[in-house]
């Protein structure tokens, strides 16, 4: 989250808000890809998690790297550079906005854009898009419990949802959105997300043009008389996991590419390679023939692989300690970029199991030691500031964090306080089981530190953390109280606040709910001037903290090295890092 505005993310349809920061297959291989004069190579770039899945936008697969791998396979209508600017991609196709009352934005994609089977993207792509990304035809209560969420969209719903059903253009090519009230987040709201004729074919539909017609006639969800629609259950189904892949499928329709580069191969839990998709003329054109990806969670390793020349560029989580590592490829003659990310890393806690009792979640929060975790992982050397993140909606670079943090209740927490944790408990002794990512060692240490410290309280603290692969799909199931993970975005727009905190949001996992902060997200969602935006997030603040939701840790660090081999690498404060502009990415031939 920089630097001006609050929090909006990546490529694609479903646009989620902010994302998590967190052997190969056999058959359909992608085609070789001949260098061309001045634009070939290879490189090898070390990120820190593993991939799980070719859908960025479902609530699963809502990672740092499956949005990067998500960047570079996929093209839209526009990206998000690393000045948190709205870039329009006007050879992929065109929106304009053709009404303002009420609200109408028309997207058509533009003639010879195709996915990487040669099929066309079209008007059934976008509705698709639309489909997922509105909840249009969901009839659930989440507070009842009743009815059906088709679509499980990472992204907020509450821009979308005030859509009728687009009018679909005589072109084949585009659609027209119309909302029923402003949206302030209109400009990035949509995009093209996944092949409609893919998800109709896995589906059972004979086609794509079967898909637009499900669509058209299936009534919109009412809550008030769920009635679960089969077919669309099992189209969404497929949608929410049916991309979901730690090795290279069999099918390649499952990672069909619209973007610049085509993966060609997985090695589970530890690379992916990618080559140009010789196809692609409908955006930024890349330089390099081919890149792997490799997943190094340790910073020794991945500066290890940059000093033995197995990696080219390492994007790695960086902690204290580690600053003699960076300096050390400093002395070698490669470039050290450290910054502060758009992102901050926190502890969530469920409201269900030993944490529906308010008192409890509040004892546990008190034994939370955030300077001691602040300390050991963005520790003095990083470019982010080693003191405890006070705000769940700002960073401090705002200039709405000051206020906000005075107002908004987080000194209840600014120092350990075993003995109001143990008044608060009277006597009890609750098993509380922590999710987290075992393969990052900040993780790691942050989960160290919260069980010794809670455990003085007489809290009996589990190890509930799964591997690279794993962790992240957990966050959707029961299996634990408490979760340490990240989010980071970049930096457009306000749908990041209902994306987490609204009732049944996309990425709400521990279940928080609170109707009078669900009707400030409304207002927010409708509201264009930036003032006004900044006391509505604060008051959604304020509402989080009195509800002993969980509490934020620190700001994100960065940190990219590369060697002199390479040139263009740029990083980003938002999620996609240094991929933003890999096709200005090329060997250094100097």
């Amino acid at each position: 989250m920089p630097l001006g505005r609050l929090i909006q993310v990546i490529t694609g349809a479903v646009a989620a808000a902010l994302v998590l920061s967190g052997c190969t297959g056999s058959g359909g291989s992608a085609p070789v890809v001949v260098g061309e004069t001045n634009r070939s190579g290879s490189v090898t770039v070390a990120e820190v998690n593993a991939f799980t899945s070719f859908n960025p936008f479902s609530a699963d697969g809502n990672t740092d790297i499956n949005a990067k791998i998500g960047h570079i396979t996929h093209s839209g209508f526009f990206y998000v550079d690393d000045t948190a600017k709205v870039v329009r991609n006007e050879k992929f196709g065109r929106y304009e906005k053709i009404s303002d009352k009420p609200l109408k934005v028309r997207y058509t994609v533009n003639e010879g854009v195709k996915w990487s089977d040669g099929a066309a993207i079209d008007a059934g792509d976008l509705l698709l898009s639309w489909a997922a990304g509105s909840g249009y035809f969901d009839d659930a209560d989440a507070q009842a419990g009743t009815g059906t969420t088709y679509f499980a969209a990472a992204g907020d719903k509450t821009g979308l949802a005030a859509t009728v059903f687009p009018e679909i253009g005589s072109d084949g090519r585009s659609i027209t959105l119309e909302y029923a009230s402003p949206y302030a987040d209109w400009e990035t709201a949509f995009d093209v997300g996944l092949p409609a004729h893919v998800v109709a074919a896995k589906s059972g539909l004979s086609d794509e043009a079967d898909l637009v017609d499900l669509l058209k006639e299936s009534p919109g969800g009412d809550p008030t008389e769920p009635e679960v629609n089969p077919t669309l259950k099992r189209i969404s189904g497929f949608w929410n996991s049916g991309f979901d892949a730690k090795t290279l499928p069999d099918d390649p329709a499952i990672y069909l590419s619209s973007g610049p580069y085509i993966v060609r191969d997985i090695n589970p839990g530890a690379s992916i390679k990618l080559v140009r998709n010789r196809d692609y003329v409908w955006g930024p054109e890349p330089f390099l023939d081919d890149i792997t990806v490799r997943f190094t969670g340790a910073v020794p390793a991945a500066v290890a692989a940059l000093r033995n020349g197995q990696a080219d560029i390492i994007a790695p989580q960086p902690s204290a300690g580690t600053q003699s590592l960076f300096d050390g490829l400093k002395d070698q003659g490669n470039t050290v970029v450290q910054y502060s990310q758009a992102g901050y890393d926190h502890l969530d806690l469920k409201f269900s199991g030993p944490f529906a009792d308010k008192d409890v979640r509040q004892a546990f929060l008190k034994t939370i030691p955030r300077q001691e975790i602040a300390d050991a992982i963005a520790g003095s050397g990083s470019a982010a500031d080693a003191k405890p993140l006070d705000s769940q909606v700002f960073l401090p670079s705002h200039p709405k964090y000051q206020d906000t943090v005075k107002n908004n209740g987080s000194d209840q927490y600014s120092e350990v306080d075993i003995p109001r944790a143990k008044s608060q408990l009277r006597g009890a002794a609750p098993t509380i089981r922590i999710l987290y990512n075992r393969d990052n060692p900040n993780r790691v240490r942050a989960f160290s530190l919260i069980r010794d410290s809670a455990r003085l309280a007489g809290f009996k603290v589990e190890d509930a953390g799964l591997g690279n692969s794993d962790w992240a799909a957990a966050l959707g199931s029961g299996n634990y109280d408490a979760a340490i993970l990240g989010w980071i975005s970049t930096g457009v727009g306000v749908g990041r606040i209902p994306q987490i905190f609204k009732t049944g949001g996309g990425s709400n996992f521990n279940g928080f709910s609170d109707r009078d902060a669900d009707k400030v997200m409304e207002q927010l969602a409708t509201t264009t001037d930036l003032a006004k935006q900044d006391e509505l997030m604060a008051e959604v603040d304020r509402r989080v903290w009195d509800s002993a939701y969980g509490l934020p840790l620190y700001q994100t660090p960065g940190t990219v090295a590369f060697s002199n081999r390479v040139t263009g690498v740029k990083p980003s404060p938002g999620p996609l890092g240094i991929w933003w502009n890999v096709g200005e990415w090329r060997l250094n031939r100097s």
